[in-house]
């Protein structure tokens, strides 16, 4: 559906503004579906992010300041992401006996065996973008990256 549709606005000051708002718009679309399928495992998306970043870095620990580097949401507080994902067993936390300010994360088992079965709901993950086609989301992916530039 058209963004004007959607938002009911007739009318953007220039097709930049229009790009800004369906920017925004799209957005908090994506977050929404992805939102309600990862409500069903007891998680948020932010929770999601971290755990897909320590699987990357698995075996070995990272830090909070690198989870906060690699987040996609860079407002998220990590260190209370984290506890949670603690307290749920799905990551375990060492503080560092030199430097009690720094903390190692690292994902447990069962945080690998979530994002195992969460996998297998990546087909569902990508038929929220099947309306375009191969070549449709490279050349997207592409402006996108050209617009951040």
């Amino acid at each position: 559906m058209k963004l004007e549709q959607e938002i009911k606005q007739p009318k953007f000051r220039n097709e930049f503004h229009k790009l800004a708002v369906n920017i925004l718009y799209t957005n908090s679309w994506l977050v929404n579906l992805y939102s309600n399928l990862f409500s069903k495992y007891d998680i948020t998306s932010n929770q999601f992010n971290i755990l897909r970043i320590l699987r990357g870095q698995y075996p070995n620990p990272a830090t909070v300041n690198l989870l906060k580097e690699r987040m996609l949401d860079k407002m998220s507080d990590v260190s209370r992401l984290v506890e949670r994902l603690r307290i749920k067993g799905f990551i375990k936390r060492d503080l560092k006996p030199n430097d009690r300010r720094c903390v190692d994360v690292v994902i447990t088992e069962k945080g690998l065996l979530l994002l195992k079965e969460i996998d297998k709901l990546n087909d569902k993950h990508d038929s929220f973008l099947t309306k375009l086609s191969e070549s449709e989301a490279k050349k997207l992916n592409n402006l996108l990256d050209k617009l951040r530039d």
